[in-house]
């Protein structure tokens, strides 16, 4: 479990197939700030990207970590097949502060960046979220954006006509703290970002799935 506060900014700096076929993964590599893996060990979760993975070695004085990522998590993720920066968040513990909302590491679905500029102080992030996930975005509600939790300041629902196709544009505002803390300044229109819709959401639309249902004696 996660909380999509940013812990670190690392870079992916090597990928190696884990085979010869379509259908193996890779092997990554991560560089790491300094210190940050002192308190990792063999087996701990760190989310890349949003998307929780298992450390299966380490190398301190790098300091780097290495990770095995299957073909169907590399095809549903964005940011995990090429060398570049990436958000890290080391995995809550129980006496951690909860400074963001409730992230389990899975990525929901791949949005598109349809434009990233400044507005005053701050930048204006707006994604195109596939329409399957559009139920789960409202205004002022979570959602974590490459790790990030993040709060959405306006929706839109877009048909086809939309220049990205149909699907939900969420408008989000960053200060510059995050932009400066994590990789969001890395992204520009067009880019591909993984999406995680609040966890609460997910669990009232299965309640309200289930209030539907007949009831047997």
């Amino acid at each position: 479990m996660f909380t999509g506060i940013i812990t670190g900014v690392g870079r992916i700096v090597a990928i190696a197939p884990l085979g010869s076929s379509l259908d193996h993964g890779k092997r990554l590599r991560i560089q790491t700030p300094p210190s940050y893996l002192d308190d990792v060990g063999l087996g701990d979760s760190i989310a890349l990207n949003g998307a929780c993975m298992t450390v299966t070695s380490l190398s301190p004085e790098d300091p780097s970590f290495t990770i095995d990522i299957s073909a169907e998590s590399l095809a549903k993720t964005a940011g995990l097949d090429q060398a570049g920066s990436i958000n890290l968040e080391k995995a809550l513990r129980a006496n951690d502060r909860l400074g963001g909302h409730l992230v389990s590491g899975h990525v929901d679905g791949l949005g598109t960046v349809t434009y990233f500029a400044p507005v005053g102080e701050s930048w204006e992030l707006r994604i195109l979220a596939p329409r399957e996930l559009a139920k789960y975005l409202a205004y002022k509600g979570s959602i974590t954006v490459n790790g990030v939790s993040l709060t959405v300041n306006r929706v839109l629902d877009v048909d086809a006509s939309h220049p990205q196709g149909a699907g939900c544009e969420i408008s989000i505002n960053i200060i510059p703290h995050t932009v400066d803390h994590t990789a969001l300044g890395t992204l520009q229109a067009t880019s591909p970002v993984n999406l995680e819709i609040d966890l609460i959401a997910r669990y009232v639309e299965r309640m309200l799935q289930d209030s539907t249902l007949p009831r047997t004696a």
